[in-house]
């Protein structure tokens, strides 16, 4: 695969990681030359039981940056809450020349203040640039502050939206939309409670096993796009998504049944960080095609999703990915005297063991889903074309049959 990689990667220009590490941030926003943030969170981040915001707001006193704290982000933002948020910021705070927007919170915080980091600039309805290439330029300055080990949101092109009418998720897509800086504290989440910390932790192993999985970059098709979001996998992002791979297996069993475990919330942080680098340039493919099908059908959080799907993709996937199959097995704990094929087994029977083990059903039948119900999740999974295109297998319309019937009846091939 080396001879044959084309490399395409674009990352934020300033990354802080570490423990207590977000107090370098006001200072670096001083050194840099910004004078006005919005800060946009959801009040959880803002009521007695958090001191972040409070923290961040007396870290930007200290250095005389004026802020504005918007703090009506929910989870799996809508393309209504964009445009309400909007309006009230431009309401409430007419008197303040915004340079910079800064995100606290999980994914759909950071996705919000993606749309706003546009719309503030810009104007216009949100759903003016869903798509790619919609952008009209370089948006607001933005900085991503991550509260969970998961979404990778801190380093993605894009911004996911819910559409009312449809239900279905949507996407503002566009390198320009990736954070200029980012803020990666493992202290910051130690107050995710376990099924957030599952979710996402899942979310994590999600994005890197299907990145290290997914098509190649020299197959991958950009479109003729010249800075495109997505090019396929390459060495670069196996070797991130490699090791998030391993960290995962690692650490979430720990964060899960002990949040105050520093270390292994830092072993997830890093883990969601290099799952972000590795798939916010190779792209995804079908766990999340279908995942977002099953989200528009039950309303079931993301990470969840993912989860129930995903070792039932990576089964569908031993024939034309074998010895990474079995690579994945041994970052899972495979013993170096199994065979290949047992190896790229044990990967795929180990990651729906650590999917149960957080607490996440393991068939659709745990969603409620019905058999009634298999026909839509295929329909609506092929209809995200950005995604079906990389699924390595091609055409994917069987496959995805297979795939659903088998997270329908739990089944994995032997």
């Amino acid at each position: 695969m080396l001879l044959n990689d084309k490399v395409f990667m674009a990352w934020p220009s300033r990354i802080i990681f570490g423990a207590g590490q977000r107090a370098a941030l006001a200072p670096l926003l001083k050194k840099q030359g910004y004078r006005n943030a919005l800060i946009v969170t959801d009040t959880f981040f803002t009521s007695a039981a958090s001191p972040i915001i409070r923290n961040l707001i007396e870290a930007l006193d200290a250095v005389e940056i004026r802020h504005f704290v918007f703090d009506g982000g929910h989870p799996d933002p809508t393309v209504l809450l964009c445009e309400n948020a909007y309006k009230l910021v431009r309401e409430k705070a007419a008197d303040i020349a915004f340079d910079h927007i800064i995100a606290v919170g999980g994914g759909s915080n950071i996705d919000l203040a993606k749309v706003l980091s546009v719309t503030l600039k810009y104007g216009g309805h949100p759903e003016d640039y869903i798509g790619e290439g919609r952008l009209p330029g370089k948006p607001m300055t933005l900085v991503a502050m991550p509260t969970t080990s998961g979404a990778g949101s801190e380093v993605t092109p894009g911004a996911i939206l819910v559409a009312q009418a449809s239900s279905t998720k949507v996407a503002l897509m566009g390198n320009d939309l990736r954070p200029s800086i980012v803020v990666v504290d493992p202290e910051l989440t130690l107050s995710c409670p376990p099924k957030v910390t599952a979710d996402a932790g899942i979310d994590a192993l999600t994005h890197a096993i299907e990145s290290y999985l997914t098509c190649d970059s020299t197959d991958f098709d950009r479109g003729g796009d010249p800075d495109p979001g997505y090019s396929g996998r390459n060495h670069i992002t196996q070797l991130m998504a490699g090791e998030s791979i391993r960290l995962c297996f690692e650490h979430l069993p720990t964060a899960y049944g002990n949040g105050a475990d520093l270390e292994a919330r830092t072993g997830m942080a890093y883990a969601s960080l290099l799952a972000a680098f590795s798939y916010a340039s190779a792209g995804l493919n079908a766990v999340h095609a279908l995942a977002y099908a099953l989200a528009g059908l039950t309303h079931a959080s993301h990470g969840s999703t993912n989860a129930v799907f995903l070792p039932y993709v990576m089964d569908s996937l031993r024939t034309v990915r074998r010895a990474d199959m079995a690579k994945i097995g041994h970052m899972a704990g495979a013993g170096t005297e199994m065979r290949e094929e047992q190896a790229a087994r044990h990967a795929i029977v180990h990651t729906r063991e650590l999917v149960e083990s957080v607490g996440i059903p393991i068939t659709l039948k745990g969603f409620g889903v019905t058999e009634h119900d298999l026909d839509t999740l295929v329909s609506h999974g092929l209809g995200v074309s950005r995604l079906t295109k990389a699924f390595p297998i091609q055409p994917a319309e069987s496959t995805y049959r297979a795939v659903v019937r088998s997270a329908f009846d739990g089944v994995i091939s032997s």
